[in-house]
């Protein structure tokens, strides 16, 4: 076992004292040693309810014969820290996951791990550390939060920050406002749509590293109790069997959960959140890939903020098997891959049909012909940009309008709520990636000022910074290269036509390269926004957005 290094022979003695110190008995020194890395914390709605999901995964671990041993990663709730300084921070904080989970399974070597994750950049930072330090390790995520009900709807955390917008151009009042926000989000658990950390726990469960219903089972169920017991005993079993994350997150691992990705219609975000994981499997992942696979996967689902569905009804339509098993009828899976389950994919999903064809749809009557997620490319982009075609108007699909040019997110918010931003206009808010944020924040806050304005049929933004996965509407993010390294955004000037046709994955700034090239000469680099602390050191270390934002 990796843990006899601290446990075996006369030179372990030191270690087995401190082990002794921890209270541990010889018996269960004996035994493997799981650690339990716990996100649990009293500031994210995500997780506070994981000290319940630690509890339950310890009591499968020490049914099947392990020793559970607990020890903590962090988690920033992006919807606390959207609209300010804090929303640099989020991101960033995947690096921080996967090095100091690194750190401590290195330093104190457990036989397996049990990750229990559950919001927007701890699920990847636990799989990157999962897959960099490659020992036996199973997820399960803290679960969805399920839908609140506004006027016999039902309504999320996107709901609200659209509803802002509505208020401030009248069409809410005071306590209309205020009955949004106090019912938007009724119970812990992700955000209830198919926003980030719901995409990422679902594509965790695609790629195999979570047993299924990891991603669809809601929070508050006592189902999802149970299935952590059996994530505690299931991670006895690849320990045994040595089954390790990259035995399980293999090239068509990554190629699965792409096609998936585009059946659900996940968030953008997983768009630089599987090139990073695949990167530390030593695999990447071209995401010139995601609109040859979208060319062939219909998307099945119209789940919030693209449509009014919800986590929990996905739950009960058949959950992510059901999605896996109607795609594979198209013979688009890799079905022999091994699984967390010890079982292949093809075990997984059989017989898992779909039980409400209307919110999984079958691939004979999909919601769309085409997967959920484009890549454009074109002189505005030359390394690629990423929308959610599946949340974008028809009407918006292709579009021809004047640059409005902003240098960072506030500027542009204000535009918004001014009064300054027409139909037909192209918000350029940029500054914003990786380098230039740093931290390359989200802007929810704009995209949903523009659907609350009514102009969500009529105007897109194009950043260089991501979206939340609640933003919906023609936003256009993930510019690379970004202004900061002087890629062509930095070089648009207010007026200048824009045109976007998302069928034909093209993005253009209709400007010759002779004038781009004079005013390329005539650009200099930004002072930097943060020249101290962690993200200064992030800003220097950090790739492109179109790599996945990963540390050189």
């Amino acid at each position: 076992m990796r843990s006899d290094r601290i446990k075996e022979g006369v030179n372990a003695a030191p270690q087995r004292s401190l082990l002794y110190a921890l209270g541990l008995t010889e018996e269960e020194i004996n035994k493997p040693l799981i650690g339990i890395v716990s996100s649990y914390n009293e500031i994210v709605p995500g997780h506070m309810n994981i000290d319940k999901i630690v509890e339950a995964v310890k009591q499968g671990v020490a049914l099947a014969g392990g020793v559970p041993i607990v020890f903590p990663a962090i988690a920033v709730c992006d919807g606390i820290a959207m609209g300010h300084e804090g929303m640099k921070y989020s991101l960033v904080t995947r690096e921080l996951i996967a090095d100091s989970t690194e750190a401590m399974a290195t330093a104190h070597p457990f036989d397996g791990l049990v990750m229990i994750p559950n919001c927007d950049k701890n699920v990847p930072g636990l799989l990157m550390a999962a897959a960099r330090l490659n020992i036996p390790s199973i997820f399960v995520s803290g679960g969805p939060m399920l839908a609140g009900t506004l006027g016999g709807k039902k309504v999320s955390y996107s709901t609200v920050s659209e509803a802002v917008s509505r208020y401030k151009v009248g069409e809410l009042s005071d306590e209309q406002l205020c009955e949004c926000e106090g019912k938007a989000c009724p119970t812990c658990g992700s955000c209830s749509g198919m926003f980030t950390a719901n995409s990422m726990n679902c594509l965790t469960e695609v790629l195999g590293m979570g047993l299924p219903g990891n991603g669809t089972i809601p929070a508050v169920y006592s189902e999802r109790l149970r299935l952590a017991k059996h994530a505690g005993m299931q991670i006895m079993k690849l320990v045994e069997q040595d089954i390790r994350p990259r035995d399980i997150m293999t090239k068509d691992a990554f190629l699965n959960a792409l096609t998936i990705d585009m059946a659900l219609g996940c968030s953008t975000n997983s768009m630089l959140h599987l090139p990073a994981i695949a990167h530390e499997c030593e695999i990447t992942l071209d995401l010139d890939l995601a609109n040859s696979i979208s060319d062939k996967v219909p998307t099945l689902c119209h789940l919030a903020p693209a449509g009014d569905h919800f986590i929990e009804q996905l739950n009960e339509a058949g959950g992510i098997p059901a999605v896996m098993n109607e795609i594979n009828k198209l013979g688009l899976l890799h079905t022999d891959l091994m699984t967390c389950t010890g079982k292949t994919i093809a075990e997984n999903i059989a017989g898992h049909e779909i039980k409400d064809t209307e919110i999984i749809r079958t691939v004979e009557n999909p919601y769309s012909k085409t997967g959920g997620i484009a890549v454009l490319k074109g002189n505005l982009a030359p390394d690629g940009c990423v929308v959610k075609r599946s949340a974008v108007a028809p009407e918006m699909l292709c579009h021809k309008g004047p640059a409005r040019v902003f240098d960072c997110e506030e500027d542009a918010l204000a535009a918004i709520y001014g009064g300054d931003i027409h139909p037909g206009d192209v918000v350029i808010i940029r500054y914003e990636g990786p380098k230039g944020g740093p931290g390359m924040r989200e802007m929810l806050n704009p995209t949903s000022a523009i659907m609350g304005s009514g102009l969500g049929s009529s105007v897109a933004l194009i950043t260089d910074g991501r979206f939340s996965g609640a933003t919906r509407g023609a936003a256009i993010g993930h510019v690379s290269p970004e202004a900061a390294v002087c890629g062509n955004i930095a070089l648009v000037e207010e007026g200048d036509m824009v045109e976007i046709d998302i069928p034909a994955n093209r993005i253009n700034v209709l400007v010759s390269d002779e004038e781009l090239d004079a005013r390329r000469a005539k650009w200099q680099p930004r002072a930097p926004r943060i020249t101290k602390g962690y993200l200064a050191r992030y800003a220097k270390s950090v790739t492109s957005g179109s790599t996945g934002a990963v540390l050189e």
